[in-house]
């Protein structure tokens, strides 16, 4: 999105949250400690944890003073601090995000309620008009995902091996499970993982971007937690993916919905009651197959259109024209 945004005017990038893997590809003018859920190591959020490092007053106060006001739009991707500022001051924040999509009413539902997660999906970063990425397209301004330029620019083979991306587990637990899996290749990108190491059939390394999605593209398959990003790119690669959604985690649930209905494996937990189905999985798991064009210009020239002022009066003046 960076890129197109910028052929229209300057813009200015705000980051908030302390649970980011890796650096974008572009300059950050605010960064901010927000508010975070914390990953724990069992498959879930660490309720404990979040609120051990939820620093209120500091976000109360960088809402309170970010200055919103000197810009012309405002785009959220569940970002609070911005969002927060604009409800504030009533000026518009337009969301353009996955988490605006999974609560699309044309949305796949999770397999079981959660009203209190809904909530929060709702009220954590509010904002006066939604665009949003969900697997699907199914309904107005609910796009396909935005696919980045480095994985469009990937060769997808398949090497055998299999890619795992579950930052809500700890390295024993993920490698307890899957070495009991002789006949599959593991390479393990680990969030909690301070150095490399081999047990058996698997690997473990620690987060990085370039070869995490060279392991990716490369590999027979994906398992990874339920997030968008990351099912969404191995699905655009052509692989059979396997999700794991974390607990107590709305929008997973919600994602996991979404995956299952595009031909992906779910599973409730990692452990032994699901060793059944991930070894279908690996045996009979089909790649797939999806069409993601890349229209994020159309998108970004359409946010453009109908919320800049200067350019919602150039389409103005052009209608009146009959252009």
């Amino acid at each position: 999105m960076y890129p197109e945004l910028a052929k229209y005017g300057d813009v200015d990038v705000l980051i908030s949250g302390i649970q980011a893997d890796v650096d974008v590809p572009f300059p950050v003018n605010y960064r901010m400690y927000g508010m975070s859920f914390i990953f724990g190591k069992r498959g879930g959020v660490d309720i404990f944890e979040t609120a051990r490092r939820l620093k209120l007053f500091r976000l109360l106060k960088d809402i309170r003073e970010f200055p919103v006001e000197q810009y012309d739009l405002v785009i959220n991707d569940f970002e609070p601090v911005s969002a927060w500022a604009c409800k504030r001051k009533g000026l518009p924040c337009i969301s353009l995000s996955h988490q605006c999509a999974v609560l699309h009413k044309n949305a796949p539902p999770p397999a079981s309620g959660d009203p209190m997660g809904k909530l929060v999906l709702q009220r954590y970063a509010p904002v006066t008009a939604a665009y949003g990425f969900h697997f699907k397209a199914f309904g107005e301004n609910i796009f396909t995902p935005v696919i980045r330029r480095e994985i469009r620019e990937l060769t997808s083979v398949n090497e055998g091996h299999y890619t795992v991306y579950l930052p809500a587990y700890d390295d024993a637990k993920i490698v307890k499970h899957l070495s009991q899996f002789k006949n599959a290749r593991w390479e393990v990108f680990s969030k909690h993982n301070k150095q490399p190491f081999v047990s058996g059939n698997v690997s473990v390394a620690k987060i990085d971007n370039r070869a995490f999605i060279e392991s990716m593209a490369n590999s027979a398959g994906v398992l990874c937690g339920a997030g968008f990003e990351g099912p969404a790119e191995a699905m655009y690669l052509g692989k059979k993916v396997l999700v794991i959604p974390m607990l107590t985690q709305y929008e997973q649930q919600c994602n996991a919905a979404g995956a299952a209905a595009m031909g992906a494996t779910v599973i409730k937990t990692l452990d032994e009651k699901h060793y059944g189905t991930i070894r279908e999985w690996l045996e009979n798991g089909k790649p797939i197959e999806v069409n993601y064009p890349d229209i994020t210009a159309e998108i970004v020239a359409k946010i453009i259109k109908n919320h800049v002022p200067f350019y919602k009066q150039i389409n103005k003046e052009k209608i009146s024209a009959g252009v």
